[in-house]
């Protein structure tokens, strides 16, 4: 019913930015929640920001101050600037969200295939 595409990963130097993108596209009435997540190699899946109409935004520590999640609710589209970007935020990243498909109370709940993200001189 929805899909969602990253776009934006790449190779950078430490220091330097990037900004991913989150396309939806489908059946969707509204963002309930939209959400960045990255998995390095060897690590577990972790959350990185958060926009929720319920509970805000959250970004986690190591990202606070360097990384901002923005939406463009008319394109269906969120994002992730990345800014002063270190070695250790190398990682997939991914974009998970919750959307409403209707007035109904009906949602979806699901994630992109992943962009790469790394950060190295």
């Amino acid at each position: 019913q929805v899909q969602l595409v990253e776009s934006g990963g790449g190779l950078v130097q430490p220091g330097g930015s990037l900004r991913l993108s989150c396309a939806a596209s489908g059946r969707i009435f509204r963002f309930n929640e939209m959400a960045w997540y990255r998995q390095a190699p060897g690590k577990e899946r972790e959350l990185v920001a958060r926009m929720s109409t319920d509970d805000g935004t959250y970004y986690t520590d190591s990202v606070k101050g360097r990384f901002t999640i923005s939406s463009d609710n008319a394109k269906n589209m969120f994002y992730l600037q990345m800014n002063s970007l270190k070695t250790e935020d190398t990682a997939v990243y991914y974009c998970n969200a919750l959307v409403a498909l209707a007035m109904d109370g009906s949602t979806w709940h699901g994630w992109g295939q992943g962009t790469q993200v790394t950060v190295a001189s």
